[in-house]
């Protein structure tokens, strides 16, 4: 049987190995589109701060510890309950 050569491959060019690749463009938007919304800004996050309130040298607590897992573990302020985030303990405020 005939064997069929094989094609060697040329080595690229010098000149392609140094070129940058182009960026990719997004899709073309139609016209009437609504344009991207602006991003928004990162919310400031909340520290320590929140969570004591300090009076001359009193300090006292915002918001109340978790039921079930004792103190350390303060319960989030929601606009009607308060959960804990660890064990995920509700209580409901009182309208």
């Amino acid at each position: 049987m005939s064997k069929k050569p094989e094609k060697k491959e040329a080595p690229a060019p010098a000149a392609a190995k140094t070129e940058t690749p182009k960026k990719e463009e997004g899709r073309p938007q139609k016209p009437g589109a609504p344009a991207a919304a602006p991003k928004k800004a990162k919310k400031e996050e909340k520290g320590i701060h929140a969570i004591y309130k300090v009076e001359g040298e009193k300090v006292t607590r915002q918001r109340p510890t978790c039921e079930r897992c004792g103190t350390g573990y303060f319960m989030a302020d929601h606009q009607d309950r308060y959960t804990c985030g660890h064990c995920g303990f509700t209580r409901y405020k009182r309208a």
